[in-house]
């Protein structure tokens, strides 16, 4: 089987680019802005984010979530709290996403602190997902090594007959994470590899300064 050189797989970017004098003065309305464009361009999965964390040792750890919300207060996302993740946020709570929007030749990485949702929001989202999501969530140890698939299966029965017939409470260890940016970088492909990147860093007095970055 001949071998695929991966120095030969790449494409030029060709787009419109970013102008500094023409974006926002705050970042949230050019993340809705490209959010919104992704969604019109039907990709899938628009709301896919990498969530990179610390562990104890100081190693990084990535994994892709989904965001389920996103205002002035920060982007939000919901996981199992004793999860490896879940863990790393509460003794370090410092985080960077990572939205890669491909089929538009665009990237967002957003920096920042990051913090519990309150119960009640956690509990208002909870009740929106699926039956078999709800379950899971009590299902399912995230992270812990388990024998094998067929116990995974067994737990999720189980479940199902402790819930039969009445509404799935949100589990004591399940619950969203808030990430309160204070960097927002946006990548746009440009040909020649000259990609445009602004970014946006939160100075004294909470004012956004907007800096263009080389390449």
């Amino acid at each position: 089987m001949k071998r695929t050189s991966l120095t030969r797989l790449r494409r030029e970017y060709r787009s419109r680019g970013l102008n500094e004098k023409q974006v926002p003065a705050r970042p949230l309305p050019l993340f809705d802005r490209w959010f919104r464009e992704a969604l019109k361009a039907r990709l899938l999965d628009a709301n896919a984010v990498t969530v990179a964390t610390l562990t104890p040792a100081g190693r990084p750890a990535a994994r892709t979530v989904l965001l389920k919300g996103v205002d002035r207060r920060g982007f939000v996302f919901f996981t199992n709290y004793e999860s490896q993740k879940g863990r790393e946020l509460v003794l370090k709570p410092y985080a960077s996403l990572l939205f890669f929007w491909k089929e538009l030749g665009r990237q967002v990485r957003v920096d920042g602190k990051t913090a519990k949702v309150s119960a009640a929001e956690s509990d208002a989202y909870f009740k929106t997902r699926p039956l078999g999501s709800q379950l899971g969530a009590w299902a399912s140890d995230q992270s812990q090594v388990i024998p094998n698939r067929d116990f995974l299966e067994r737990r999720m029965k189980a479940f199902e007959e402790k819930f039969k017939g009445r509404p799935v409470p949100r589990p004591p260890h399940w619950g969203g994470f808030r990430l309160i940016p204070d960097l927002i970088e946006f990548w746009q492909g440009r040909p020649n590899r000259l990609h445009d990147r602004l970014r946006y860093r939160l100075a004294q007095g909470g004012k956004w300064k907007i800096e263009r970055l080389s390449p």
